[in-house]
C-alpha cells in the first residue's frame, strides 16, 4: 500500500455498538474500550478504605463486652435468616 492511500488519522471512521461505520464520523483516537488509570485509582481507594472501614470494625467488635457481642451476633443472625428466605420465596427454592 503507497503512502498516498494510508488513511489519515482524522479520516477514518469509528465503527459504532452494531459494528458498522457511520459516514461522516471522525476517528477522535480514543479507544472506547480502554480503561482509564483514573478508574483504576479509584477502584484501589474504595479498595483501601474498604479495608480500613473492615479493620475499624474488628477493632471495635472486639473490644465490646460479651454480652453485647451475642446481642450483636443473634441480630446478624436474623438479618441473615431473614434475607435468605427472602431470596428463596423469589426463586421458589
Amino acid at each position: 500500500m503507497s503512502d498516498i492511500f494510508k488513511p489519515i488519522t482524522d479520516d477514518r471512521d469509528v465503527t459504532g455498538a452494531s459494528g458498522a461505520s457511520t459516514p461522516g464520523t471522525i476517528y477522535t483516537g480514543a479507544d472506547p474500550y480502554a480503561s482509564s488509570s483514573n478508574e483504576a485509582g479509584r477502584t484501589v481507594l474504595a479498595g483501601v478504605l474498604g479495608g480500613v472501614a473492615s479493620a475499624v470494625g474488628y477493632i471495635v467488635y472486639a473490644r465490646l463486652p460479651e454480652d453485647q457481642k451475642a446481642k450483636l451476633q443473634t441480630q446478624v443472625r436474623g438479618l441473615v435468616e431473614s434475607r435468605i428466605n427472602e431470596l428463596r420465596s423469589r426463586f421458589n427454592v
